[in-house]
């Protein structure tokens, strides 16, 4: 702030009151004409906004990030274009206008300290050249989805995830390692253990604030297992916010991590011989604030309906093994040796399972999706789990507590399972699977077919969230 600009900076406590504000218009599902009257209102009077970031994210779920003046914004919002072949596993040159739509109810007010001054967020929605909702956009596929249901059935479909993730030394760590070959860890305590003021808590302590200060509604945070390794946890939501959500939570943690000269790694496992990073996913469905996964006198305290769901994700879990773990480096972390959930089983108490059933009540009943690695695309994942959960095919698996099968242990099996299954086309159509297929297989044969001990430069420079496109030339 000086006496020549005068943006908008607002306290940490005045932007969480904004932010939860919006979060109770969004679950409260308050028409969104009002809400775009109400927000146009307030970037027209709002002298102090220089810039609306509208962010979106690509078929492997990479956030895009475009500011637009906010003048511009506020009589060219339902204009807004941008050129698709650019952006990986989108449209081809020969058809490249892709329009962006903007989800006034994703609408976040930011810290300056950490975005800049004068600066609000909003989520965009990928807009076809035909008008309709781009089927490349998974967000979008996933709001249309979840909507349907509450149309249709009157369900809420609910997601809480628990993020893992390492902070390493030094700036842009995943781009250099391609130079290094190493990570080096910030702290070498354990889990739950780090001394306060140390890199590692202070970290998280500030990560913390900022997701507090844009609505997350934190629950606990905390040094992880491994060495360097944290999780800050926060409330569910709805599955479209719970999706954006994981993507804010990711971009918060790499650029609060980079303003203290570090990296914050969301690899599945980026070091050998300690334990990698999952995105534990919690799941339920409520209708008319009744939880149906609830049941007290079910098997493990849970419905018929919840059992249900949880046989279908078992009986696709092979075919969505690629959708829940996205990159070559995620199937170094389904190893046994170290709580590795890639049985295809379900269990109360077994963390090697596929999916667990948490001990819960009649609020917090859900049923945890273990499999899922933290760089997959939030919006895939969730579509596919919900999806998959409510309207796969069932009863292929006599004992869902069982481990007589498991997930694949590289990429490649995925990959072949995943193109040789017809529920994979049911989820996402014949082109946007053979596309994200496409990519996926582009990125494994940058690498050794085989895994072997160490983790490979490859793994890291041809990673989706450290896409750089000079590295990605130079193979």
């Amino acid at each position: 702030m000086s006496e020549f600009r005068e943006f908008l900076e607002l306290s940490y406590a005045e932007l969480e009151d904004l932010n939860l504000m919006a979060k109770e218009q969004r679950k409260k599902r308050v028409p969104i004409d009002v809400i775009q009257e109400e927000r146009l209102k307030y970037l027209t009077e709002e002298k102090r906004i220089k810039a609306v970031t509208v962010v979106f994210s690509d078929l492997e779920g990479r956030l895009h990030m475009l500011d637009y003046d906010k003048k511009f914004f506020v009589k060219g919002w339902d204009n807004l274009t941008f050129d698709g072949s650019s952006i990986r596993g989108f449209t081809a040159q020969r058809e490249s206008d892709l329009r962006l739509g903007i989800d006034w109810s994703a609408f976040y007010w930011v810290p300056a300290d950490v975005f800049g001054a004068g600066k609000v967020l909003v989520f965009g929605e990928v807009i076809g050249k035909n008008g309709e909702p781009y089927a490349g956009d998974l967000r979008g596929v996933l709001k249309k989805f979840a909507q349907e249901m509450f149309t249709n059935h009157g369900y809420t479909l609910n997601a809480a995830n628990e993020i893992e993730g390492f902070l390493f030394e030094g700036i842009d760590a995943e781009r250099t390692f391609h130079e290094t070959g190493s990570f080096e860890y910030v702290n070498k305590g354990g889990y739950y253990h780090s001394l306060p003021g140390d890199p590692l808590r202070e970290f998280i302590d500030t990560a913390a604030e900022v997701q507090r200060a844009m609505g997350f509604e934190n629950e606990k945070d905390h040094p992880e297992v491994a060495p360097s390794q944290f999780e800050i946890n926060y409330t569910y939501g709805d599955v479209v916010t719970a999706a954006d959500q994981i993507q804010l939570y990711k971009l918060i943690c790499r650029q609060v991590a980079t303003q203290m000269g570090m990296t914050a790694s969301f690899l599945p496992k980026p070091v050998t011989g300690v334990n990698g990073s999952g995105m534990h996913t919690n799941v339920s469905i409520t209708k008319g604030g009744k939880n149906l996964f609830w049941d007290p006198k079910g098997d493990e305290k849970v419905s018929k309906m919840a059992w249900q769901f949880v046989d279908r994700i078992l009986t696709h879990g092979d075919e969505l093994c690629l959708l829940l773990n996205a990159s070559v480096n995620s199937y170094r972390r389904l190893d046994p040796h170290f709580e590795a959930p890639n049985q295809i089983k379900a269990s109360a108490t077994d963390r090697g399972s596929m999916v667990r059933i948490p001990i819960g009540n009649e609020k917090s009943a859900r049923v945890e999706v273990r499999s899922v690695g933290p760089d997959a695309n939030p919006y895939i994942v969730l579509y596919s789990v919900f999806k998959t959960g409510l309207h796969g095919e069932t009863s292929r698996i006599k004992n869902l507590r069982q481990a007589n099968r498991y997930l694949s242990d590289n990429i490649y099996t995925a990959l072949e399972k995943y193109r040789a299954a017809d529920w994979t086309t049911t989820l996402l159509g014949a082109d946007v699977k053979e596309r994200y297929a496409d990519l996926k297989q582009a990125s494994a044969d940058r690498c050794p077919r085989l895994l072997g001990t160490l983790v490979k430069p490859c793994e890291v420079q041809f990673h989706h969230d450290v896409y750089n496109q000079l590295l990605w030339n130079i193979f």
